[in-house]
């Protein structure tokens, strides 16, 4: 019980970029999983993403941050330009994929999406928000069996995603008929 409430104490400090202080991933997903509130829990998640989107070079993030940028305003092309520049920098860097599987998914690209996604997993298995965008596609797509299944895995990581009580139980009421 000590150990989780250090680490979690740990991860619930701000991250200093680059620091030896900065807990790994691996630290960050233990906390995540037995931080004992919502909001404790945003904070560890808003952790692992920062971590995720400083993975490259100064250059790399220079691209992320574009690319985002294009993503808010809906410049899709421009975006995926960006994204496919950082894959083409830091092919290892699973947020990349992730981040164009996410303009993909946007255009209405589902097969380019999904593609980018199992990229993403291959890079980093508990990409929760890999898993919670796939879930959006099968959704889309009319498969809400295997909406709810990859729903149920980026659970599986992080069991307290913003609006995944709702989320959980629509996908359940689509899948399977279920009104609990």
């Amino acid at each position: 019980m000590l150990r989780r409430a250090l680490l979690f104490s740990l991860a619930a400090t701000p991250v200093l970029a680059q620091s030896r202080r900065q807990l790994s991933l691996d630290q960050l997903f233990e906390a995540l999983k037995v931080a004992p509130d919502d909001a404790s829990a945003h904070a560890v998640e808003a952790q692992i993403w920062q971590a995720w989107m400083q993975a490259g070079s100064p250059a790399v993030q220079l691209l992320m941050r574009r690319g985002l940028r294009h993503l808010e305003t809906r410049s899709l092309a421009d975006a995926v330009e960006d994204f496919d520049a950082v894959i083409a920098l830091a092919p290892d860097m699973a947020e990349g994929w992730n981040k164009r599987a996410t303009a993909y998914y946007l255009l209405g690209d589902y097969d380019s999406a999904v593609k980018d996604i199992q990229e993403t997993l291959a890079r980093e298995p508990r990409h929760f928000g890999a898993l919670a965008g796939l879930s959006h596609i099968q959704e889309a797509r009319g498969d809400h069996v295997g909406a709810l299944r990859a729903y149920e895995r980026a659970l599986a990581i992080n069991p307290r995603m913003a609006g995944s009580e709702a989320r959980l139980k629509e996908l359940r009421r689509r899948a399977l008929g279920e009104e609990s």
